[in-house]
């Protein structure tokens, strides 16, 4: 998958199991390291960075917290330049089937940029949690677009339905979850402190 004649792998799954094992390389961990890091086992850990496995967004969570960076940054960091003007053809896609989230990347990070844009969508009765910010003190802003969602964030219960917005600094754990009836919508701010 990345190949030893120097070729880069061609879709994103293999290009992000090629970061994923670049960044762990660039700091010296060894699986074991990582995995005690992390809490996600040296199997998985392995199976990962070979492109045997995609992980869920659980797991991507754990791992941008070890390796400091919001989920947006890495999946950017395994895309080519990003352009200035992003067409909604060409916005990232990653899934999450697991938890059925679904994360579009409308205005990914960028080089001397602080803020991202994200769209997310979650499933009713689904839910997804992220163990400790990936970058403490990281502001976000979450506008709900169709439905309602439950965000936990320092233990409060945060109810946002249609056209409510949350904002808040995130320095622990957060739990997105979608009461239903149907999916939940919509646009994630991210800026960095």
């Amino acid at each position: 998958m990345r190949g030893s004649e120097g070729v880069k792998p061609t879709s994103v799954d293999a290009r992000l199991a090629a970061r994923l094992g670049e960044l762990r390389i660039e700091h010296g961990w060894s699986l074991d390291e990582l995995s005690r890091r992390s809490g996600v086992s040296r199997s998985t850990l392995s199976r990962l960075e070979r492109g045997e496995l995609s992980p869920t967004a659980a797991q991507l969570g754990r791992l941008c917290a070890v390796y400091e960076r919001t989920m947006s940054r890495l999946l950017t960091e395994v895309e080519a330049e990003p352009p200035q003007l992003v067409r909604a053809a060409r916005q990232p896609v990653w899934r999450d089937e697991a938890s059925g989230f679904v994360r579009r990347s409308v205005s990914p990070p960028h080089a001397g940029l602080r803020a991202e844009i994200i769209e997310g969508t979650l499933d009713a009765d689904a839910g997804i949690a992220y163990e400790q910010s990936p970058v403490p003190g990281l502001e976000q802003h979450i506008w709900v677009l169709e439905g309602a969602v439950e965000i936990t964030v320092e233990n409060t219960v945060h109810t946002v339905r249609e056209g409510d917005c949350l904002r808040f600094r995130l320095r622990g754990p957060s739990h997105f979850h979608c009461p239903g009836p149907g999916p939940v919508r919509y646009a994630l701010m991210i800026v960095l402190p």
